[in-house]
């Protein structure tokens, strides 16, 4: 699939991926669009080595955006613990 659709799903990911993963990393809607769109690359290109390119990584449909909100999730997951926050919750303990 090309870069370009790939922006536009990993947007589409992004999004998802920042309704999925709860806790407090103050990114915002924009920061998860833009780890969404490096999560979707990573996603994307593993899903091809992974299939060989197979033809379910092509085009805007509902498989791409299931592997790009995957990426997304891992690279949501791997700033927070880059950054060492934690993913229960707000608030005071």
């Amino acid at each position: 699939m090309g870069i370009i659709s790939w922006l536009v799903v990993g947007a589409i990911a992004g999004y998802l991926a920042g309704m999925l993963v709860k806790g407090d990393e103050s990114l915002g809607v924009i920061g998860h669009i833009v780890l969404g769109i490096i999560g979707a690359l990573v996603g994307g290109f593993l899903a091809g080595i992974l299939t060989g390119g197979k033809d379910f990584t092509t085009g805007i449909n509902i498989m791409t955006i299931v592997v790009a909100t995957i990426g997304a999730v891992i690279a949501v997951v791997g700033y927070n613990a880059i950054r060492g926050n934690t993913r229960s919750g707000r608030g005071p303990v």
